[in-house]
């Protein structure tokens, strides 16, 4: 990929608010909307990213949707991602092309998605829908919600989901689901779930901080394992973990003092700072805990890059916990008052500063689309493809962590 710019993403939920896919779109602040060669460019660098030849599809169940215009639909690209996890976006006025239609229906034949954005007139598409569309993107407007609901019913029961955007509110989203529609954009992936009044820490996660100090402290392992034991969930958790497939062990191990042992503490400690996002019952949203995941991950592999991997943990420590006050309901130094972290830690989690606060910056600026993405990797020396490619290896770890 010769081009300089770069990926961000945007997730789609459904009606429980679950992350069912990403929208992913390049970077373009200033510039004209991007090539047909630079949209192409993105197919191909997303399929070498998150198809495996081995393992398959990275991103476990989850669906990509891609901007694309009519040149692409043949494109060669397309055969390496998975038909049911791919969709493309066009424009609706872009099917009313006769070839454009074909080679859309020709694609949905093959069970790829074809999503159409500025739906006005949709009467050429003929009454079979689904044949030519598998998506129609609507813009959500709290206005005339009777017109609305007809609209999406008459969607709907052509077999085409309805995709609401913008969607940027807990209130719109519930005005949205109540209407019927099936996935909705906007920027809720950074906005705590209203309606829980609890603030601050539970009593698991509570524990969860106090085996973290403890690791920090290089604790003998019997006095962790007896903390450990005061919370049977928290042990059945580390047990079932250290047994799975995808940990590898060679017989099945039942001792927590043994789990301990063969997982490490770098390891625990990073388990335990997933534990303690994953935890937490105020501001609850599984797409704010997943937004976490990805960030302290990015912010992990931007700055070990650079800063090298004896940094790693901290790096993705500091992208963690910078969303763990939305899912606390706490304010950053109330968060901070509960645990010691090392003082570059504090820095990029309160400025953005420090050694691992630009590597943080740089990874929520691929979440918001912002202006500052370029700027911000070039100032620690990292080049466009390779924040791709680490914006794409954490998406996929992520989903790997939740199997």
């Amino acid at each position: 990929m010769i081009n300089s710019n770069f990926i961000v993403r945007e997730p789609l939920l459904d009606p429980k608010q679950r992350v069912i896919g990403y929208e992913l779109s390049w970077q373009q602040h200033g510039r004209p909307a991007p090539s047909a060669e630079e949209l192409e460019d993105l197919v191909g660098f997303v399929a070498g990213e998150v198809c495996h030849e081995d393992h398959g599809w990275l991103l476990r169940d989850k669906v990509l949707f891609l901007d694309a215009v009519p040149a692409m639909l043949s494109l060669d690209a397309l055969h390496a991602l998975p038909p049911e996890h791919t969709v493309l976006t066009l424009k609706a006025a872009d099917l009313a092309h006769p070839d454009t239609l074909a080679a859309a229906q020709g694609l949905r034949a093959g069970g790829v998605g074809i999503a159409l954005r500025d739906g006005g007139d949709l009467s050429h598409l003929g009454k079979n829908l689904a044949a030519s569309c598998s998506y129609i993107e609507v813009r959500f407007s709290g206005a005339d919600v009777a017109t609305q609901a007809r609209n999406y019913a008459a969607v709907k029961t052509a077999g085409v989901r309805v995709v609401g955007r913008p969607v940027t509110t807990w209130a719109d989203f519930d005005a949205c689901a109540a209407l019927g529609l099936d996935a909705f954009v906007g920027k809720l992936h950074l906005t705590p779930r209203p309606g829980n009044p609890v603030k601050g820490m539970n009593p698991a996660q509570t524990i969860i901080l106090q085996l973290m100090q403890m690791v920090q402290a290089n604790e003998d392992i019997p006095k962790i394992e007896g903390v450990l034991k005061r919370d049977p969930a928290l042990s059945y958790k580390l047990l079932r973990f250290i047994n799975s497939a995808g940990f590898g062990a060679a017989r099945e191990i039942q001792s927590l003092r043994q789990a301990i042992a063969m997982l490490g503490y770098s390891p625990l400690y990073r388990w335990l700072t997933l534990l303690l996002a994953t935890a937490s019952t105020s501001g609850y949203s599984p797409v704010l805990m997943e937004t976490a995941v990805v960030r302290g991950r990015l912010t992990e592999l931007l700055g070990q890059h650079v800063l090298g991997r004896g940094e790693a943990e901290h790096l993705f420590v500091a992208g963690m916990f910078s969303l763990l006050d939305r899912l606390l309901g706490l304010s950053m130094k109330e968060v901070l008052d509960t645990i010691q972290l090392p003082e570059a830690v504090v820095a990029a989690l309160l400025e953005r500063s420090g050694k691992y606060g630009p590597y943080l910056a740089l990874a929520e600026a691929c979440e918001l689309n912002s202006a500052l993405v370029a700027s911000l990797a070039a100032a620690v020396n990292i080049q466009p493809e390779e924040v791709n490619a680490y914006h794409l290896q954490a998406l996929c770890w992520a989903q790997s962590i939740q199997a």
